[in-house]
């Protein structure tokens, strides 16, 4: 049986379920590839109608502190000292400008694709101090760790990381506790869970009731994903399946957390939208504070400022969609954003702008995948 026709049955399935339930069901992905996948791939416009799939706060980019783009912008600008970080930081807006003016100001500021490039760089460049900008959930925790374990015990003396790793779950509670969004089950992102484990999840379905499917990336695992929450919706179960068993174990990737707990500390965290979560944050552990850029070079807590008129914070949140954004698709676009859910790569906003800038409801590629659809 092809993908086309395995989705459609699925499809089909759902349609049936949607109907049988009454109230619209609405199930919420956490995972910046799944927000991204669902809109490229068309999968929304195959949605029954009272099936939603909201967005919520996946996007590492996207939930970074405002005060945290500021401090990185603030610390580009000083003399001696060179900023690595992934493209998507570049072009977020600060209260001063963003890291790509910076560097227009001549800030030594430069795209790197890990952490490794940025130790290599400091390697190269030992009369510079390089300070790499973490940020990622424990998908890409561990890397960091790797790379600080490593310029530790290669004692390379001009290297520093500006952490801001967040973890899922306390996000996940977060939203959960706050009770603005009706969510009647999540689709819990596979690479995040291939590092904690299924069984990391199991407190949402204990203590809130909620159905969760970790879930693959590509259409099909999402649709098979979306119709298996439909199932337990209908009968009102709330269950821990594990939907990409090839990938993720239950106790997850035991080294990856034992190096993550080696260098990281848990703290509470500044999150876009969401305020400060308890125990939601990856700080490093005193004894490497030579490693920790904001210990090393003193940088002063800044203000918490939003960006005027952008409702990034209510999106990531699933409070709100860019369609309700004064400045989405006019002053707010991929070429000039405002926001970082426009700049981001897995920012909701710029998905919103790619596959459904007019206001209708979906565009994307999986039309011919419906039920009755050409083949």
């Amino acid at each position: 049986m092809n993908r086309n026709t395995q989705i459609a049955q699925l499809l089909e399935e759902l349609k049936g379920l949607s109907a049988s339930h009454g109230p619209t069901m609405r199930f919420m992905e956490v995972c910046g590839s799944h927000t991204m996948s669902a809109f490229r791939s068309g999968l929304h416009s195959l949605l029954p109608p009272k099936v939603e799939l909201l967005s919520g706060p996946g996007c590492p980019v996207c939930v970074t502190a405002q005060a945290e783009i500021d401090a990185l912008v603030q610390l580009a600008l000083r003399p001696g000292l060179t900023v690595c970080t992934y493209g998507d930081l570049l072009r977020v807006p600060g209260a001063t400008g963003t890291l790509e003016q910076a560097r227009s100001r001549g800030a030594d500021v430069r795209v790197v694709y890990s952490a490794l490039d940025a130790l290599a760089l400091a390697r190269r460049l030992p009369e510079r101090e390089v300070v790499f900008m973490a940020v990622g959930f424990e998908t890409t925790a561990p890397a960091t760790a790797a790379v600080v374990s490593k310029a530790r015990e290669e004692q390379v003396r001009n290297f520093s990381v500006l952490a801001s790793h967040k973890r899922v779950l306390p996000a996940m509670r977060a939203l959960l506790e706050g009770g603005g969004v009706r969510v009647d089950g999540f689709l819990c992102p596979g690479h995040a869970a291939a590092v904690i484990g299924s069984e990391a999840y199991r407190p949402l379905v204990t203590e809130f009731g909620k159905a969760c499917v970790i879930a693959g990336f590509e259409d099909l695992h999402m649709a098979r994903a979306i119709v298996q929450l439909a199932r337990l919706a209908v009968v009102g179960w709330a269950k821990l399946v594990n939907d990409y068993p090839e990938a993720v174990m239950p106790q997850g990737n035991q080294v990856a957390c034992r190096l993550m707990d080696s260098v990281f500390s848990v703290a509470d965290a500044r999150w876009r939208g969401l305020g400060v979560i308890p125990q939601s944050g990856l700080v490093l552990r005193p004894e490497l504070a030579s490693y920790d850029a904001a210990r090393r070079f003193g940088l002063a807590e800044m203000p918490e400022r939003e960006v005027p008129g952008c409702i990034c914070g209510e999106v990531i949140t699933a409070a709100a969609t860019p369609h309700n954004c004064k400045l989405f698709g006019r002053a707010c676009t991929p070429v000039h954003p405002i926001g970082p859910c426009m700049v981001s790569s897995e920012g909701t906003c710029q998905a919103y702008f790619k596959y459904a800038r007019l206001g209708g409801r979906w565009s994307g590629a999986l039309v011919s995948a419906a039920p009755g659809g050409a083949a």
